[in-house]
């Protein structure tokens, strides 16, 4: 283990211009402009830790500032003694007497502490030499118990419990990192059917998707029942019966409007109903997933779900059947590892959110450790896929037969092109230079 000392920590506001493309629009967000507040952290040994936090464009500059706040309780700590007691370092970070209360443990001070603290764990891999999932997977189950915050969380999971589900996970590890380096983690797209995409564009997609061997669809539903009807029907037509369908309506209804509209959208056969109703909605969720079960469909949500707490609720009160951890949104890979032995007890399957920009490079590295360490389970298990904004990566993911394949190159996949963040720095970068000219033409 390296004793190198953080001497710098520097944050970007990265911005993309997704929305001229309609990439990414949905029934809450019309005009997203896929973006990060982008951390590198430096040491006096030469070595580089990459991290971020998603974003939709406007806002990425709030976050930023709350990065450089962040930063004063890294800069000058050593790597060995952060990893040497992660837990410690990580309620530094989100529990403050000052800062916490920004949050706590939410919002953008949350999203700032993602980004910082997965530039911490990119430190990390590389200083080993590893893979974040690998790293993961190799560390002594006492050790890694031991990045875990369970303050708040002991009522639905103890430590005592978590080292279980490790201890237990042990058995068959190794033949299931060889599955996982062989055939690679199942996906789903969602790059076919963005709300803003015309017939025209979804069916090309569709066709394009189904060539590749995509097996599982997400659909953007929520802005106006009978052009939902309508394009679940399209969808459906494109993929047949037997492949698998979902339907995302980002947070736009109330809880009976959410029931009432997903009945109409039954005959279409949905896997899930993603974020039905508002993010915080804990008992809301409860109740659209008691009514739709006769329905055979299930309640997805999470990738807006601000911190562990939150996910034990939606748990205990039986109010999702599909866990959606998101490697941005949550306190990085210390909360998130929390999220994973949680659902792991409640036994419901844990199918991440990703797309935007890195998410689909960062939580790979979570759902792989999943698999091998903790789930050891693949039914109804999928992580989101989008094919946007992965050339702009020195590591990009890799998909081959709508399978995520391992990384093998040491870190959290985090690292941008220098020229992808020179061009796409908002607002002095190229790119928006050239669209600020244009618009005054």
């Amino acid at each position: 283990m390296s004793n190198a000392k953080i001497i710098k920590l520097t944050v970007s506001d990265v911005r993309f211009p997704t929305s001229l493309e309609q990439h990414g629009s949905d029934a809450m967000h019309t005009d997203p402009d896929y973006s990060v507040a982008y951390v590198v952290i430096e040491t006096d040994d030469g070595l580089k830790g990459y991290g971020l936090t998603f974003t939709l464009g406007k806002g990425t500059e709030i976050v930023v500032c709350a990065v450089e706040a962040l930063s004063t309780f890294v800069v000058g700590k050593c790597l060995k003694d952060i990893t040497s007691d992660f837990r410690s370092f990580y309620r530094l970070i989100t529990s403050d007497g000052q800062m916490r209360w920004l949050g706590p443990e939410k919002g953008v001070i949350q999203l700032a502490s993602a980004a910082v603290l997965n530039a911490v764990w990119d430190l990390w891999a590389r200083a080993e030499g590893k893979p974040l999932w690998k790293l993961l997977v190799d560390m002594d189950p006492v050790k890694l118990i031991s990045c875990i915050d369970f303050r708040y969380i002991t009522d639905a999971l103890t430590e005592q419990e978590a080292l279980d589900i490790l201890l237990k996970g042990q058995e068959g590890k190794q033949k299931r990192e060889e599955q996982m380096l062989n055939e690679g983690y199942p996906a789903y797209t969602t790059s076919c059917a963005w709300l803003g995409y015309p017939d025209q564009q979804l069916k090309q997609l569709c066709t394009v998707a189904l060539r590749d061997g995509w097996t599982r669809f997400k659909v953007k539903v929520g802005a106006d029942l009978q052009d939902d009807i309508r394009r679940c029907a399209l969808i459906r037509e494109m993929i047949g019966p037997c492949n698998t369908l979902m339907i995302d309506a980002n947070q736009r209804w109330d809880v009976e409007e959410a029931i009432t509209w997903v009945t109409r959208l039954a005959e279409f056969k949905p896997l899930w109903i993603e974020e039905p109703t508002s993010p915080d909605d804990i008992l809301g969720h409860a109740t659209i997933s008691k009514a739709l079960a006769p329905l055979g469909i299930g309640v997805a949500t999470g990738e807006q779900c601000h911190n562990r707490v939150m996910f034990k609720q939606l748990l205990q009160a039986s109010a999702l059947q599909f866990v959606q951890i998101d490697s941005c949104r949550l306190g990085s890979v210390n909360e998130n590892l929390a999220i994973l032995l949680m659902a792991c007890k409640f036994q419901v399957p844990v199918c991440p959110h990703a797309g935007g920009v890195g998410l689909c490079e960062l939580v790979q590295h979570l759902i792989l450790f999943d698999y091998i360490s903790v789930s050891a389970s693949l039914h109804n298990r999928m992580c989101e896929y989008v094919d946007h904004l992965h050339e702009h990566f020195k590591n990009p993911v890799v998909i081959c037969d709508a399978q995520y394949m391992p990384p093998k190159d040491p870190g959290y996949s985090t690292e941008m092109l220098e020229e992808s963040v020179s061009r796409h720095q908002y607002p002095e970068g190229e790119v928006w230079q050239n669209l600020r000219g244009k618009s005054t033409d």
